[in-house]
């Protein structure tokens, strides 16, 4: 399986510039679904700013992005449609189009909620409607797709995953919390409860020799055997809104799980239970409130930008080691021994992870508007967007 173990093909490669570049970012969150990136030397002596490679308007989206080989994929609004696209990942030249489903309109913006997601020649996009679509990567012709209809109030958000020969994403209802499907033909393989969907990706771990996938759902985490599809565990979890849309975090036989209004956060220590999973709570807290950005775990603490500061967590205490008030609603990647925050205003921040609070490095503002999408770092480039744009920084020195 492709991605049963972080970082199976996982290749470096140093630079003339003395950059050391990582593999494919070919899904959200990365290729091992947790937000941390292998590169570095990465450049932050910027004078007024990194070196804009390129800028493409794309139309409005929250997606971020799949990069790939030269490819770079993400998804744009235009002549009313959502569309998944296809860019030179060097010059930001467009490859291809792939108009897949009508435009979603929002208050708070338009367009495409899921990330493209890449493997073994086809890529993998969730419309804001319900459309799951499989692309070839190279010509952007159509493979199979598939329609659900169990939207949850702010659109289908969460992107599909790829586990060995399966495509696993949230359906919803009676298709499936979690459903798993053969990535080729896509051809059912199984179903995993019933709730309605969430926002978040599902997440692949492994525990006690067998592989599981975790969907944070409407009102529950669920956890299924990625083989059989046989449920291991369920852990209720209510939301106002029924927004669950922070990515789960596995680490050593714990599962955290995060979400905003006034929820909060929660660790539970995984046991074997027969077949089945049980989970018991270590604790419980409002420390973390991240209505939809993800955290970070590294060297055992937990960064996020939740719903008021950006903050640094311990993860088996759930101990505040600091808080940068106001810092909100931010997005974080892991590269380099450094977090690299993008704010919800466009300013992008490096500072070294540290418990004695986040002191930026280098700061400089690339974007305007709203930018809720978390960007990545990709052969010593940072790529990031707000709604309608795209931009491409060099981080090579």
């Amino acid at each position: 399986m492709p991605q049963r173990i972080a970082g199976i093909g996982f290749v470096l490669a140093l630079s003339s510039t003395g950059v050391i570049y990582a593999g494919d970012w070919a899904n959200f969150r990365g290729p091992s679904h947790d937000g941390r990136c292998g590169e570095r030397n990465l450049s932050t002596i910027w004078g007024d700013g990194p070196k804009v490679l390129w800028d493409r308007e794309v139309g409005s989206a929250f997606s971020s992005f799949a990069a790939v080989g030269d490819r770079l994929y993400t998804c744009g609004t235009e002549d009313r449609k959502q569309v998944l696209i296809c860019l030179d990942a060097s010059t930001g030249e467009i490859i291809w189009k792939q108009p897949f489903e009508k435009e979603y309109r929002d208050q708070f913006g338009d367009g495409c909620r899921a990330t493209p997601t890449v493997n073994d020649g086809r890529v993998y996009i969730v419309g804001a409607h319900g459309r799951v679509l499989c692309c070839d990567a190279r010509t952007g012709a159509k493979v199979w797709s598939q329609n659900f209809d169990h939207k949850p109030q702010w659109g289908y958000s969460g992107s599909v995953l790829v586990e060995g020969p399966l495509a696993i994403f949230q359906a919803g209802g009676g298709d499936g919390a979690l459903r798993a499907v053969d990535k080729v033909s896509g051809k059912l393989v199984w179903t995993c409860d019933g709730d309605q969907p969430g926002y978040s990706t599902p997440l692949p771990f492994s525990f006690n020799g067998r592989r599981y996938v975790c969907g944070f759902a409407a009102n529950r985490a669920v956890v299924a055997e990625i083989e059989t599809g046989n449920k291991a565990l369920s852990i209720p979890w209510s939301t106002d809104w029924k927004v669950n849309a922070a990515a789960p975090v596995f680490e050593d036989g714990h599962l955290f799980l995060n979400s905003g209004y006034q929820t909060g956060c929660g660790l539970f220590k995984l046991t074997a239970k027969g077949s089945a999973l049980a989970a018991d709570e270590v604790w419980r807290s409002k420390v973390l409130l991240n209505k939809f950005q993800s955290a970070i775990l590294s060297d055992g603490k937990l960064f996020a930008s939740d719903e008021k500061a950006l903050k640094c967590v311990d993860f088996i205490s759930g101990k505040e080691n600091w808080s940068v008030p106001r810092v909100s609603n931010g997005t974080i990647i892991l590269a380099d021994g450094k977090l690299w925050l993008l704010t919800e205003k466009g300013e992008l921040q490096v500072g070294p992870t540290s418990l004695g609070g986040f002191q930026p490095t280098a700061r400089a503002q690339v974007l305007s508007g709203r930018c809720w999408t978390v960007p990545i770092i990709y052969n010593g480039r940072l790529y990031a967007r707000n709604l309608e744009r795209c931009i491409c920084l060099d981080l090579r020195g």
